[in-house]
């Protein structure tokens, strides 16, 4: 395309989108088309799509999303042939692979399921990846081997089991490899939305790192591209220690140590939209997940030979948890493309339907809206979609009008109006809660006006009505989920009275992570609340609205998404971008009804043209709810606030209208990156000065322990008795654990027995030892591994506390020094074991060796268990500097072997799994080795 014709194809599009305004700067290749040329989002692609059509070419994704000025529109175009010949050179697929088997429904874990798969038809495709340069095929075997490569990278990165992981990556493969690689690894992932836009920047990075260090996020997951916003996330966020990309966490070799994982763990994190100054990230276990997506299954009949097609954004529940995690669990391929793409060319989502013969697929109601205003007949010449069974409305309010207008326009093209299926869900309830039942198309109740707005009472409105309110249904709650509509006292509502409400089931979530004020307010006994307002009517759920958005006014309830979509239908209102919202009068108390309207009318338009745009809103709104709103406000584009997934954030453009801000132009890219450096100077100097302090006291207790250690040494070798050995180092680790300023509670000393025993502890970190002879006055004879013989200074200095050394590798000798052990015990000297052996940096309890148990029982003395708490934490394996932290000794009641066990092992293992489970109560770790005897085969 000719430089000269980019230009003036601009200069028409500015025109139109600003009649009768004059370009005030110099428009150049080299224009800013935020800066410059005042483009948001939508308007940026709708530019690029004309220069597109214009030229003949094809822009790819990628540049719709990252282009800053005309030039880097026009240097896109230049690859356009090679990417065309790319896409047209795609075949499509023969088959997907091997055949499918039955879904693992009685898998405990999303691992297990991915698992599952890879072994059963590995080379069954899972994935079809849509681009610009064709489609990329990921079957679950290479999905697995992909996610283990990230695993055993983010392992060597210093991940530890149940850190959270953020992914801020766009639709991708990477995206897929990412999550399955931070459960493998076994962490937690946090999906946050990357930046749309270098404009949006400063608030990017403001909302996300909020939320960022609710979650306590050690690591985030990027592209190269998002480093620059990312470093700035790493200032601001305490935790987060690196910034990686998914090919560098490939790029190494091994594979990843295994993890135990548990169907209770927590397999997602899903902030909720507009979470920035009270984050609330929803926890997800494994078991909310999978309970879910079986649901999702059986309301739906999702099945192998289903095919679901998507373009939503994979950092959203409903792309992450519907469309994908859903289908890789019913072996159903999953068709998927950029959202941008879909923004720029939303036919491709249709004819990606009809190429792979799709049979399910979901969006909001706005991109059913984009379809039928955007896609010309040209456009889908020869297009079939008869194979689309499901096309699901949710994520948004759905409305009646763009159901009809969507089933009228494609009905052409062998789409069945029937299969439009309006669905309800929400992040606290994992993704899905209501679905109607399908094929019967969607279900609209007209109800009078007056008797719903001033009571709740959704009475049934005439034919001929033409104030009636409507609501789709919902349909009703999934298999093994309830749902409540309870008043304002919590009695439940009889049908067709609204109010809000509530829901219980296997996907509901136990709480927001490190929220405990928003966990309470969501959670009432057993139920939980939607923060939505409904009805039941025919036994189907008909949702009017969200609780904090209804706008209360002289005894009515105005709800906010009728009056919004009635006043973006407005010629002159930007559609989508209408807020609607109430701001409370300090004078009267009462709230004020305003009506927040993007528009491009300027004021070098003229005062008659938005004075008649004023009017026709007032005109309108007079029409819908018969009366006038209090206040109307015009404003430029990029003014009303959305969350990642497209809604509107009332509450954010209530408190921009209440602060005078609208219309306030942001700030230059530049300027915003000097507030956000400026910005995180001080939480950078924060940390740096915590680390320095962290440093500080490693280094004081270093030496503190420096001066101790030799003197205790040299008493301890003098002493003649091991009991006076084992008083010296109890002053002398008291004394350390005082001025290192680590505070020791003891319980349970009452438990200590007056007779010979065996003490058993769990072990996590090499202050075990030091604590355990601090906290307990009576002498026991540790049994250490045979190598510490080989140093003279080891030697001398354990041998003088009674310690008694046992051999590791040779079993034989094993067996001789366990009976060696329990005749000790049986003469007077007590011993004490740490039976898991050794101890690693990751957090939980390993499994128990027999040792010590087979000497209790030989020798028919108590056992005594012994649960350490915290250590780990102050020194953990690797680490040479103490930190500072509490300690904990909880010392458990004496066990004595079973007199009707038939054998001494038997009894051993009795004492093993009931000492076992007093420190695992009481160390405050997770159960290791429960999982790895469960696990499966990696």
């Amino acid at each position: 395309m000719q430089v000269a014709d980019a230009l003036t194809l601009t200069r028409q599009f500015l025109a139109e989108l600003h009649p009768g305004a004059a370009i005030r700067r110099p428009l150049t290749l080299d224009s800013s088309l935020d800066a410059d040329l005042g483009l948001d989002s939508l308007s940026r692609v709708e530019l690029a799509v004309r220069i597109e059509r214009a030229s003949g070419g094809h822009l790819p994704e990628q540049a719709l999303g990252t282009a800053v000025t005309l030039r880097d529109l026009l240097a896109a175009l230049e690859n356009a042939p090679a990417i065309a010949q790319a896409a047209a050179q795609a075949e499509l697929p023969a088959h997907w692979g091997t055949p499918a088997q039955a879904a693992p429904l009685e898998a405990a874990t999303l691992v297990d399921v991915l698992d599952w798969h890879a072994r059963a038809h590995p080379d069954r495709v899972q994935i079809i990846y849509l681009d610009d340069s064709g489609e990329t095929r990921i079957t679950y075997a290479q999905l697995r081997r992909a996610a283990e490569r990230v695993a055993a990278g983010l392992q060597r990165a210093g991940l530890l089991p149940r850190q959270t992981v953020a992914i801020m990556l766009p639709t991708s493969p990477e995206y897929f490899h990412a999550y399955f690689g931070i459960l493998r690894a076994g962490g937690i992932p946090v999906p946050i939305y990357p930046p749309a836009r270098a404009s949006q920047i400063e608030e990017h990075v403001r909302r996300h790192a909020g939320i960022l260090a609710n979650a306590e996020t050690s690591l985030l997951i990027t592209v190269p591209e998002a480093r620059a916003v990312a470093r700035l996330l790493e200032a601001r966020v305490a935790g987060l220690r690196r910034v990686v990309t998914v090919p560098e966490l490939a790029a190494g070799s091994g594979a990843p140590q295994a993890v135990a994982i548990r169907r209770d763990d927590i397999a997602l994190i899903q902030y909720t939209s507009g979470s920035t100054g009270d984050p609330k990230g929803v926890v997800l276990s494994h078991a909310n997940l999978l309970a879910n997506i079986r649901g999702i299954g059986q309301m739906t009949g999702l099945a192998a030979d289903d095919v679901f097609v998507s373009w939503l954004p994979l950092y959203h529940d409903m792309g992450l948890i519907c469309a994908w995690l859903a289908s890789l669990t019913f072996a159903a391929p999953l068709v998927v493309m950029s959202p941008l793409g879909f923004l720029a060319h939303p036919q491709r989502w249709l004819q990606a339907i009809a190429r792979y013969r799709g049979t399910i697929s979901a969006a909001p109601n706005f991109a059913y809206d984009l379809c039928v205003k955007r896609i010309d007949d040209a456009q889908i010449e020869g297009l079939d979609l008869s194979s689309w069974r499901i096309a699901a409305n949710g994520a948004e309010p759905v409305m009646p009008e763009t159901l009809r207008r969507f089933g009228e326009r494609f009905a052409p093209y062998g789409f069945n109006p029937a299969a439009l299926t309006p669905v309800y869900g929400l992040a606290e309830c994992t993704v899905g809660l209501l679905c109607p039942p399908l094929g019967r198309g969607p279900r609209i109740d007209r109800v009078r006006r007056g008797p719903f707005s001033t009571g709740g009472h959704a009475l049934p409105a005439s034919a001929d009505d033409a104030t009636a309110l409507q609501f789709v249904s919902c349909g009703v709650a999934m298999p093994a989920h309830q749902v409540r509509i309870v008043d304002s006292n919590g009695r439940e509502c009889s049908e067709r009275i609204e109010g809000r409400l509530e829901f219980r089931g296997p996907s509901a979530t136990s709480g927001y992570y490190r929220n405990p004020s928003g966990t309470r307010q969501l959670i009432n006994g057993v139920w939980q609340d939607s923060g939505d307002r409904a009805y039941v009517a025919g036994g189907e759920v008909h949702l009017t609205g969200r609780v904090k958005d209804i706008i209360i006014r002289a005894g009515r309830n105005i709800y906010p998404h009728e009056l919004e979509d009635v006043v973006g239908a407005i010629d002159g209102v930007r559609r989508g971008c209408v807020a609607v919202f109430g701001n409370t009068d300090t004078g009267s108390g009462t709230e004020r009804l305003v009506v927040l309207a993007e528009t491009r009318l300027t004021q070098a338009t003229g005062a008659a043209a938005r004075e008649a745009l004023h009017a026709r809103i007032v005109d309108a709104t007079l029409a819908v709810l018969g009366e006038a709103p209090d206040d109307v406000v015009l404003a430029p584009p990029h003014t009303v606030l959305k969350t990642s997934s497209g809604k509107i954030r009332r509450a954010a453009c209530r408190e921009l209208y209440a602060s005078g801000r609208i219309g306030a132009r942001a700030p230059p890219v530049w300027w915003q990156a000097v507030r956000l450096a400026a910005g995180s100077l001080g939480p950078l100097l924060r940390r740096h000065a915590a680390a320095a302090a962290d440093l500080a006291y490693g280094l004081y207790v270093a030496l503190l322990f420096g001066l101790i250690a030799p003197t205790t040494w040299l008493l301890t070798a003098a002493a003649p008795r091991p009991a006076l050995a084992w008083r010296i180092n109890r002053v002398a680790t008291r004394v350390f654990l005082r001025l290192s300023g680590i505070r020791l509670a003891v319980h349970g000393l009452e438990h200590l027995p007056r007779t010979p025993c065996v003490l058993v502890a769990n072990h996590a970190s090499y202050l075990d030892a030091v604590v355990l002879c601090a906290a307990i006055p009576m002498h026991f004879a540790f049994v250490a591994k045979r190598e510490l013989l080989e140093h003279p200074i080891s030697r001398i200095y354990l041998r003088r506390l009674g310690t008694q050394f046992v051999e590791r590798f040779d079993a034989r000798q094993s067996i001789e020094d366990a009976r060696r052990l329990g005749a000790a015990v049986k003469a007077g000297a007590s011993s004490g074991f740490f039976p898991e052996g050794t101890f690693t940096r990751a957090a939980g309890l390993g499994p128990f060796r027999l040792g010590a148990f087979v000497a209790a029982a030989a020798a028919g003395v108590a056992l005594l268990p012994v649960a350490i708490r915290g250590a780990r934490s102050v020194l953990r394996d690797g680490e040479w500097l103490l930190r500072r932290g509490p300690i904990e000794v909880n010392i458990g009641r004496p066990l004595a072997p079973s007199a009707a066990a038939a054998d001494d092992f038997a009894a051993a293992v009795a004492l093993r799994d009931a000492a076992r489970a007093h420190i695992l109560a009481h160390c405050d770790e997770p159960d290791a080795a429960a999982n790895s005897r469960g696990s499966h085969d990696s």
